[in-house]
């Protein structure tokens, strides 16, 4: 059975469509179309960019010839004197490793330092470091790596002649003869 359908007042407004009722949805609006063209615009400001650096380098080059004189005479001694100091410091540095007979890698590390007191005092204990190490490291020490349970090179060169592995037994005596060359 269907229902009856109101009588509609002439002067009432429309009613609004029922949601989710296809045949009365409006369609959504399309976005409005811009017609800026952004290569464009982008070229333009690019342009501009370029205006103005060469209009920067012309105002640096107008402020360097309104210098006096004596302005650029002062901009050239501070050049000179830091080139000056640099390499003092460097003439510095190299003569105390040269002093201490450094290495290059500790001479580097001296370029850190600006005081020549510290300099001094890290390259003397560098090379007293250094000196330290050659000593210990050329010294020969007596069943180095062996543990106490390792038997000594004589037993274990007639352990290897018993077994009959004379390979074996050759290197352990060419061993024991270059240790005592040694």
């Amino acid at each position: 059975m269907t229902q009856p359908i109101p009588p509609t007042d002439p002067a009432a407004p429309p009613a609004p469509p029922a949601q989710g009722d296809p045949a009365t949805a409006t369609p959504p609006a399309a976005p409005p179309s811009d017609p800026t063209d952004w290569k464009a615009e982008a070229r333009k400001w690019e342009a501009r960019a370029k205006a103005n650096n060469a209009a920067a380098d012309e105002l640096t080059a107008i402020k360097d010839a309104q210098k006096t004189e004596a302005e650029k005479v002062a901009e050239r001694l501070a050049a000179a004197e830091k080139t000056a100091a640099e390499a003092t410091a460097r003439v510095l540095r190299l003569n105390v490793a040269l002093e201490n007979k450094l290495t290059k890698e500790d001479a580097a590390l001296l370029d850190a330092i600006t005081d020549e007191t510290a300099m001094r005092a890290l390259a003397a204990r560098l090379a007293q470091q250094a000196q330290t190490t050659a000593t210990t490291v050329g010294a020969h020490v007596p069943n180095l790596g062996q543990t106490p349970d390792t038997p000594t090179l004589d037993a274990q060169i007639a352990d290897a002649e018993a077994k009959g592995d004379t390979r074996r037994a050759i290197q352990l005596k060419t061993r024991k003869l270059m240790e005592a060359h040694k």
